[in-house]
């Protein structure tokens, strides 16, 4: 994994990329919707100011998150709230929030002593893996954005800390649906946007999924289909997993349906 510097730097880089997308835009515009069901622009936008003031939290505080984590479990709504009260916000407001929580988690996991533990709304993690989550979801939330006005954003080296994390996630995934995790470890190997090869687990596993990072990074964040993705998974643990992939904590999500469909 790379050092938490150079995380920290790549999350500030991937904000900026989805700050790009939406400074330009008219107010109005902030009300178009996304392939998520209900979200506007405003919501994901709201979802990352949100998430990033829990994880300044998570990172400073551990008993005042343990108060939010209480505040979850007794409210299945309770992370849609935060979208939905976020999107009420003047459009202005919301991108200067925004862009105040991003700098202030970047602060916060760089002063986190090396080898702590911070807690989450799924297992504990260290600094870099949270900001490797942050990462995560930006990424995600900026592809549902970019898919709402109509962009296509090319792929960087970046996909490399989300395909890690999604496949960091497997056992969860499983877990997350009352499913068992395979026992046997899993091969994958994946082409960057560059061509070059990313590699996960042992070289001689029975079973592999197969592809361009792009789409295993989709499948994890479940914003495509599989049956839409350029994915071959080799076994049939390794084909019900990207039925399953989930790199975000929190409940099983929906996915998203085939375009086919």
């Amino acid at each position: 994994m790379p050092d938490l510097h150079s995380l920290l730097a790549d999350l500030t880089t991937e904000g900026d990329t989805v700050d790009a997308l939406v400074a330009p835009l008219p107010a109005a515009r902030w009300a178009d919707p996304t392939p998520a069901e209900g979200w506007t622009v405003a919501h994901q936008i709201a979802h990352l100011a949100w998430t990033d003031d829990q994880a300044i939290v998570a990172a400073t505080d551990a008993g005042a998150f343990a108060e939010l984590v209480r505040q979850a479990s007794a409210d299945p709504g309770y992370v849609e709230s935060g979208a939905r009260e976020g999107a009420k916000e003047d459009p202005a407001d919301l991108l200067a929030r925004w862009r105040d929580g991003r700098r202030r988690v970047v602060d916060a996991l760089a002063a986190v002593p090396s080898g702590a533990r911070l807690p989450w709304f799924g297992p504990p993690m260290g600094a870099a893996t949270l900001a490797t989550a942050r990462l995560m979801e930006t990424w995600a939330h900026g592809e549902d954005v970019a898919d709402a006005l109509g962009v296509r954003r090319e792929p960087t080296r970046r996909l490399r800390h989300v395909a890690h994390i999604g496949v960091r996630t497997r056992d969860f995934a499983y877990r997350n649906r009352g499913l068992e995790p395979p026992a046997e470890e899993f091969r994958v190997v994946l082409e960057g946007p560059g061509g070059e090869e990313w590699t996960w687990g042992p070289p001689d596993a029975r079973q592999s999924v197969t592809g361009p990072a792009l789409d295993f990074c989709h499948a994890v964040t479940q914003r495509r289909h599989p049956a839409d993705l350029a994915l071959v998974a080799t076994g049939p643990d390794a084909g019900r997993w990207l039925d399953v992939a989930q790199a975000f904590a929190g409940p099983p999500g929906s996915g998203r349906a085939p375009a086919s469909g």
